[in-house]
């Protein structure tokens, strides 16, 4: 880690990607070439704070565009490559899969040989230290039947959306260019990220911002489903771990070992919101009473739960928040910075989730 290395981040314009971005320039010496598309959810906002930093590259780059990676790859040379850019909200997936296909699956072999030609030119320890770390979903497995299963490292694939779908594709990928050309790759599936800066289609946020604007909360179906939610920066700090300390060729799951039913996760932001915010209340006596039972979604998965004990075993990796602490902070962070909500929603974007059909 005392080497200063120059690491190309896809996606790093979005959620997940915004926060490594940050995390690097902040926390390390090294160089960071964040490409993005800027798509509905990548906002440049969210980088601010390190956009004049001597150490910090962005380019406006569409991962399909052979041409251009090309380009960042020749004048880049980067040491490392963390592919993070994709499509990612199942809603959207069901509505529309074509745009997950182009950019999960075809945006992925794209980048994948942009990397193994660039790898091919490498020498010496150049070569030696290079790394192409994948970011993928625990999604890719499907769901779970029992809850005293949890998806593991070898768990069969048996994704559900297109969504999920289009990254095992991208996964088997990742794999193959591994096995066929030697690139040398990690791939890391994670558990339903949260925290600041996400972008208020997701849950969480949706429920945030839903209640302080007096909207109504939709929850799918019953709301029993179960997620397992991990704080974006612990996931940050297990990619650091993996792309640094990772065995080549290898596979980490990361979960937060946070298992909530959806419907709980709405109560807990509202109880929250009861006492950071009363005199938003309007004439109801909590927040939760605008939680609003919607028609639930096609192929919707009842459960995901992560065993982590490879990571955590291997590289020493821990979460350091609970849900209940990272809640915490994710609805004080909400609440502090209004403004940048606000302006996305004065965009494309206007709080609603996709496929919501009132029973």
């Amino acid at each position: 880690m005392n080497k200063k290395y120059t690491i190309l981040v896809t996606g790093g314009a979005g959620f997940i990607g915004s926060a490594l971005v940050r995390h690097i320039i902040s926390n390390t010496d090294h160089k960071v070439v964040n490409i993005d598309k800027l798509t509905y959810s990548g906002n440049l906002e969210s980088l601010e704070s390190i956009t004049e930093d001597k150490n910090y590259i962005f380019e406006q780059v569409d991962i399909c565009n052979s041409k251009k990676l090309t380009r960042v790859f020749e004048e880049n040379k980067p040491d490392i490559v963390i592919h993070l850019a994709a499509e990612s909200h199942v809603d959207r997936s069901i509505d529309g899969p074509l745009e997950f296909i182009q950019t999960n699956v075809l945006g992925t072999y794209f980048l994948l040989e942009s990397s193994r030609i660039y790898f091919k030119t490498l020498q010496g320890p150049k070569k030696d230290n290079f790394r192409f770390l994948h970011v993928s979903t625990d999604e890719v497995y499907g769901d779970l039947k029992s809850n005293s299963d949890f998806f593991l490292e070898e768990t069969r694939y048996d994704p559900s959306s297109p969504y999920s779908a289009s990254k095992a594709s991208s996964d088997h990928l990742v794999r193959a260019w591994h096995r066929s050309y030697g690139l040398p790759v990690l791939i890391t599936n994670c558990s339903n990220n949260y925290g600041p800066y996400q972008f208020p289609e997701k849950l969480i946020p949706h429920v945030i911002l839903s209640a302080i604007n007096g909207k109504k909360i939709p929850i799918y179906g019953d709301g029993t489903q179960i997620r397992d939610w991990l704080f974006v920066e612990d996931h940050i700090h297990a990619l650091m771990d993996v792309v640094f300390k990772g065995v080549i060729g290898e596979t980490y799951n990361i979960g937060g070992n946070n298992e909530i039913q959806n419907i709980e996760v709405a109560k807990k932001i509202c109880a929250i919101l009861d006492n950071l915010m009363p005199e938003n209340l309007n004439g109801i006596s909590s927040y939760s009473e605008l939680i609003a039972y919607v028609e639930d979604r096609p192929g919707h998965d009842v459960r995901y739960a992560i065993d982590s004990n490879k990571i955590k075993s291997n590289l020493g990796w821990i979460p350091k928040e609970n849900f209940e602490s990272g809640i915490l902070k994710t609805v004080q962070w909400y609440l502090e910075n209004l403004s940048w909500s606000d302006r996305i929603q004065n965009g494309n974007y206007k709080l609603k989730r996709i496929g919501v059909n009132k029973k």
